[in-house]
């Protein structure tokens, strides 16, 4: 019997944590935060340390309390990718776990910056596994990290391995045939799964289970990102884009263009330096050939003068804010914190979407409101998700044929759409497909 306990990010989008027991063995997968409530406590460009505790009363890290009798049979910590969703929570609570943290490189170098960011240590040893590594934990328990892509590099689908079968984690992933970094997903893994009948029990991303389409590829985002810089005119003017710092592919293609328009590259913001070095540090680009890399303030207070000197369309401004966080880069320019100023014309690029939850909404309408009523001309979703669809879950449910199907990654409205699915194709509420919520637990047999 394999038992499961949905600890977090089945009853919301965020704080994903699973822990997967085997006789007296516990497996946690991923260990995230609750992005909207950790950001809006801190200043992304300072120092600042956040307690366990303040991020535990405002709903920001999962509830350990759910398992707090597995707590002395942890055997291992396993971050999926580097998203603070998923590996966010680790420097507050892993501590509390006699349990080595296994993560690919890029996690790992993530991992330890935030670490540094906290001036914390963890006593816990961090182990790095390449994609497609196998490793066995114990004499019952075998880990498996199969490739898959996502919006950052290096993203796993986690295979826990027991004598009576395998849960497979995939939480989060697509289907990209055509990266822009790195490889695409290991579907010959998957299908030897499906053919040998090893998945007891597949955790699904449901995020985007209502959308009945395939997910694009991130190529299609670069198309659109270069029809954009070097398609439309911007002699004489500001040009800002804004992405998510961790997705590395979509910087690349900034940079590409960004070379190509002859403008000075700069990077503006702590959590652009932060992931860039992880990523230099596994040698998966090299940006700081090229970009001007700024995290702190003061270093983005002085490269803005500069600007001003030299030339604003001498330049290329990347800057965090895209979900218009108010301590973010992007909204200190426009409320003239950074003493920039933009003028009407000038391009503000948002090379995302909007992660669709009230704060979010609410933050980014009104920077948006803002930069209309300086005229600025905005360009929005330049963008393709990371996230799989409906008919991207189809065909993984095909290759790899579990048993049990439990859909992960958001609250009812979400997950309900992926249990429509598996319904379609032959599983039963209750029975092989299992609707959880937070907290909860199950024996999967």
């Amino acid at each position: 019997m394999i038992e499961i306990c949905t600890v977090g990010g089945y009853s919301e989008v965020g704080k994903n944590m699973t822990a997967v027991k085997y006789k007296d063995d516990v497996v946690v997968l991923d260990m995230g935060l609750q992005v909207d409530k950790y950001i809006g406590a801190k200043d992304e460009n300072e120092d600042d340390i956040i307690d366990a505790n303040e991020l535990l009363g405002q709903g920001a890290i999962p509830e350990e309390y759910f398992i707090k009798n597995w707590k002395k049979y942890v055997k291992a910590i396993i971050p999926t990718h580097a998203h603070l969703d998923h590996l966010g929570a680790i420097p507050y609570i892993a501590a509390n776990y006699d349990a080595d943290i296994l993560c690919t490189p890029f996690s790992s170098e993530v991992l330890k910056a935030i670490l540094k960011d906290r001036k914390a240590d963890l006593p816990n040893k961090i182990m790095t596994l390449t994609t497609n590594a196998v490793y066995q934990l114990n004499k019952d328990i075998k880990i498996e990290f199969i490739n898959t892509t996502h919006s950052t590099p290096q993203t796993v689908m986690v295979a826990v391995h027991t004598p009576e079968g395998s849960v497979l984690y995939c939480n989060d992933f697509k289907f990209d045939n055509f990266p822009v970094i790195g490889e695409k997903p290991n579907f010959k893994r998957l299908r030897e799964l499906g053919k040998k009948k090893k998945v007891k029990l597949l955790i699904l991303d449901s995020l985007y289970s209502h959308l009945a389409r395939k997910t694009p590829s991130e190529s299609i985002a670069r198309e659109m990102l270069r029809d954009v810089m070097l398609g439309v005119p911007s002699k004489n003017k500001t040009v800002i884009v804004t992405t998510f710092a961790s997705h590395i592919a979509r910087l690349k293609s900034i940079v590409d263009f960004g070379t190509k328009m002859n403008r000075k590259i700069v990077f503006l913001g702590r959590s652009l330096a932060k992931y860039s070095y992880a990523a230099e540090a596994c040698g998966i680009v090299k940006f700081s050939k090229s970009v001007e890399i700024c995290g702190f303030s003061s270093q983005v207070k002085k490269i803005l003068r500069k600007i001003e000197k030299q030339g604003r369309d001498k330049y290329l401004l990347v800057v965090t804010g895209h979900q218009g966080e108010p301590n973010a880069v992007l909204s200190k320019i426009v409320d003239g914190r950074l003493k920039f100023r933009l003028f009407p014309e000038d391009h503000v690029i948002f090379s995302c979407t909007t992660i669709p939850n009230a704060l979010n909404i609410a933050n980014r309408d009104i920077l948006e409101n803002k930069l209309k009523a300086l005229k600025v001309r905005i360009f929005k979703d330049i963008h393709m998700s990371g996230h799989a669809s409906r008919e991207d879950h189809r065909d993984l449910i095909h290759m790899v044929n579990p048993e049990h199907i439990i859909p992960a990654h958001g609250d009812i409205s979400k997950t309900s759409n992926l249990i429509d699915l598996a319904q379609e194709l032959g599983y039963e509420l209750g029975k092989t497909v299992h609707l959880m919520q937070d907290g909860q637990r199950i024996d999967i047999r």
